[in-house]
């Protein structure tokens, strides 16, 4: 069985430097163990950072004993559908790569807020207007 994104088509990788996922493969894919289901791929910004610390959740901090480098502006990770469902309900949301973007998200956050903060706009936009 082959992940599926949020527009429908295989789910394509998120990042490897840093190495995200909650699996640690590079791909935003979920599974029964993935309690937070870290499958949106956001491309991480300085004020969505601030906010992820200010709810207890500080992506920018190393932390060597479990192999975390530490996220800076314009990385790529998986995270959580809930923590960015709040950044984006506060005004502090990332941008999302689509293509990378696990569809298991879509039970919490709706593909017309997703597509608002896409930095991976396809060329065959049909389809994406409901």
């Amino acid at each position: 069985m082959v992940d599926r994104n949020v527009l429908g088509g295989a789910l394509e990788e998120c990042g490897t430097d840093p190495l995200t996922g909650f699996y640690r493969d590079g791909f935003c894919s979920t599974g029964p163990e993935d309690l937070g289901s870290h499958t949106i791929c956001a491309v991480v910004t300085a004020d969505f950072l601030e906010h992820q610390r200010s709810i207890g959740n500080d992506l920018s901090t190393p932390m060597p004993l479990y192999g975390f480098p530490g996220l800076n502006p314009g990385d790529r990770w998986c995270v959580t559908a809930v923590n960015w469902a709040r950044a984006y309900d506060a005004g502090h949301p990332s941008h999302v790569v689509l293509a990378a973007t696990h569809e298991a998200v879509l039970a919490i956050v709706p593909i017309d807020v997703l597509q608002r903060h896409a930095v991976d706009v396809p060329t065959d936009l049909s389809g994406w207007e409901d």
